[in-house]
């Protein structure tokens, strides 16, 4: 090429702007990368292990007995007169599973930073696979559960589902919308707010403690700390599936709208952010 001649480019990639459908449409048309990042991540969970999915079943256990010893013999939290391994590990499996998506998903530009900086692609392919991926993990983790259930119900213990048990999916959908829409906010902010990564890693394990994980909602008895616990969009999903499992906890069809409500807010909000901080994202981190 001669010094003096002209280079033209007539194609520009640019992500599909967030005000035509929030980047969704696009998301659609590259889903097989979504596909592709769900089996990267699955595999790489159990390479150079030596138990490999092993350690799904082992840790919710582990966690549960800690929680019988310290909550159930120690404290001596009730659990609503259910046997206290399937109390714990009904909130565990759900608790972790909507953690682990939110911690994730809240740190995509991180641990992203050089994929990003080389190939263009939907960038919300990366937090959308991460919370499909540790279904998988969910699955291992919720089987532990069923077993558990299926041992003391076989022992004569008394559990009592429901119908209620049928809105499984739906509070399932509404764990991962939650985790995809709040992690994206938390992705945003911390690309330019270093500092919030460790303040988002104590508020993660402050909120448990304030979602009936450990403890029945009924053991609230303050009636103002129990509408204040309300306004936590985990709680009603977390009581819901008790409920609809062996029929203790609180339901309430308005604190199950409330929660997907909110859901639904933050995951519009959060997409938005997103996509928005994605056009920056190169130059701040």
């Amino acid at each position: 090429m001669k010094p003096n001649d002209k280079t033209y480019f007539n194609t520009v990639i640019t992500p599909e702007s967030y005000s035509r459908g929030l980047g969704l449409r696009e998301l659609w048309q590259k889903r097989y990368l979504v596909w592709l990042f769900i089996k990267r991540d699955i595999t790489v969970q159990y390479k150079q292990t030596i138990f490999g999915m092993g350690w799904y079943f082992v840790a919710p256990l582990f966690t549960m007995f800690m929680y019988i010893v310290v909550f159930g013999k120690i404290a001596g939290i009730p659990t609503d007169d259910v046997p206290q391994p399937v109390f714990y590990l009904s909130g565990i499996c759900l608790w972790e599973y909507f953690s682990t998506c939110l911690t994730e998903v809240a740190a995509t530009f991180q641990t992203n930073a050089s994929l990003f900086g080389k190939v263009y692609f939907p960038r919300l392919v990366s937090p959308v696979s991460k919370v499909a991926s540790k279904l998988f993990r969910f699955s291992l983790q919720f089987s532990t559960f069923i077993i558990v259930y299926v041992y003391f119900v076989l022992r004569g213990v008394e559990l009592r589902p429901n119908w209620y048990l049928l809105l499984f999916p739906v509070l399932l959908l509404i764990i991962q919308c939650l985790a995809l829409g709040l992690g994206l906010i938390v992705s945003s902010l911390t690309t330019k707010y270093r500092d919030l990564t460790n303040f988002f890693g104590v508020f993660v394990s402050l909120w448990m403690y304030a979602t009936p994980i450990v403890y029945p909602l009924s053991y609230v008895e303050n009636p103002t700390l129990h509408k204040i616990m309300l306004f936590n969009p985990m709680t009603a999903v977390i009581e819901t599936f008790k409920y609809g499992a062996y029929g203790a906890g609180e339901f309430s069809w308005t604190a199950l709208a409330y929660s997907a409500g909110v859901t639904l807010v933050l995951l519009f909000l959060g997409i938005a952010m997103f996509n928005r901080k994605q056009k920056f994202f190169i130059d701040t981190i």
